[in-house]
């Protein structure tokens, strides 16, 4: 069973990634915590908990039974009411400096729980337990935690790292062939951005991975991850290198933020967006034709994206209110190879909106999975 040390100056942890894990998460939590029982708390949603209840309680103890709270499927619940809501449940239920949060869900579940471990009785502990392929490769580790604001997501947050990740890869079983799709992407960002082993990796074994054959995601999602915590351990604030996980999210943030977080997954609207970077940097002769058709292709093949139908100016205003911005200029992620990138700061409105169009073009009526660019 892989494990993937977190290290930074400040904290270490490990995710485990494996089969089976929630089987012996009593024992494992034990471990974590010797010489205390702290009172346990799930924050999940009631979709998750419906699903897998029975399989993640087996091995607690009548005497050590968690208590449940539930968060709302989705962006729309990921907003400071729902964070005082649960700190409210949580104060009610007697929650103290020891308990321990459980965040078991996707990425929303898990940013939210981690915001309000960061900030309830000024810092408390929690775990990650990620129930989505994107949360498991991405989101569950590195210590970013936030809320939404309506204008922009994860504009409110603090890093605030877990305890452990449990990355239980049979929680996947139930996923949507749609959200492990969506997932994917975030590892093909991996691999464009530091990683051209795991790129090469999920150009050759796309059909595996597009089934889920479990020997293929564990391979994908073990990759992801090495990828993720080494740039978290090198820079673990984003004051310089970190900022290369946010290859294709500027856009993809626009997107969705324009679409109000209701057409599109985290994932696809981040696949559009490296879509757009792409084009930029094709224009800027960052990279080849050949490059740009490759990563491009290989995005598509992960498929199929959703239509989209909205204006080129709107996104690049919404570009403008991501969080990544510094003295109100744009900082744009480029891939100059498969495995490399540049951070852009001087991309012009002609030069994105030329990006945003090329992309829109494409998005209008895009290839089924499985197609290459043109």
């Amino acid at each position: 069973m892989p494990i993937v040390p977190v290290k930074t100056s400040n904290t270490r942890y490990d995710v485990h990634i494996g089969s089976g894990l929630l089987r012996t998460l009593h024992l494992r939590l034990r471990k974590l915590t010797p010489g205390k029982t702290p009172k346990l708390f799930i924050i999940t949603s009631p979709e998750i908990w419906g699903l897998w209840a029975q399989r993640f309680l087996v091995s607690f103890p009548a005497s050590r039974q968690p208590i449940v709270l539930f968060l709302p499927r989705g962006e729309a619940a990921k907003r400071l009411s729902s964070v005082e809501r649960l700190a409210d449940e949580l104060h009610r239920c007697g929650a103290d400096r020891d308990s321990l949060l459980l965040a078991f869900g996707g990425g929303v579940v898990g940013d939210l729980t981690g915001f309000l471990a960061a900030i309830y009785m000024r810092g408390i502990q929690y775990v990650g337990i990620p129930s989505t392929f994107l949360a498991q490769v991405d989101s569950s580790l590195g210590g970013k935690t936030g809320v939404n604001l309506a204008h922009g997501k994860n504009l409110i947050g603090s890093f605030h790292h877990p305890l452990t990740v449990f990355s239980d890869s049979d929680l996947l079983q139930t996923l949507p062939p749609r959200e492990l799709r969506a997932g994917l992407q975030e590892s093909i960002k991996a691999g464009v951005i530091r990683d051209p082993k795991l790129f090469s990796l999920m150009e050759r074994d796309a059909e595996s991975a597009l089934a889920a054959d479990p020997k293929t995601l564990e391979k994908v999602i073990t990759a992801s991850v090495r990828m993720k915590a080494e740039v978290v351990r090198l820079d673990e604030r984003e004051g310089g290198l970190r900022m290369v996980l946010n290859y294709g999210h500027t856009v993809g943030h626009a997107i969705e933020a324009a679409t109000h977080y209701r057409k599109l997954l985290h994932g696809e609207a981040v696949a559009w967006g490296m879509i757009a970077a792409n084009r930029i940097a094709l224009h800027r002769g960052l990279i080849t034709e050949k490059i740009s058709s490759r990563i491009d292709s290989l995005i598509l093949r992960y498929g199929p994206l959703p239509a989209l139908r909205l204006n080129a100016e709107t996104l690049a205003a919404l570009t403008a209110g991501d969080k990544k911005n510094r003295s109100g200029v744009r900082r744009f992620i480029l891939p100059n190879k498969i495995g490399s990138t540049k951070t852009v700061t001087d991309v012009s409105e002609t030069e994105l909106l030329r990006g945003i169009c090329e992309m829109l073009a494409m998005a209008k009526n895009p290839p089924q999975a499985g197609s290459t660019a043109k």
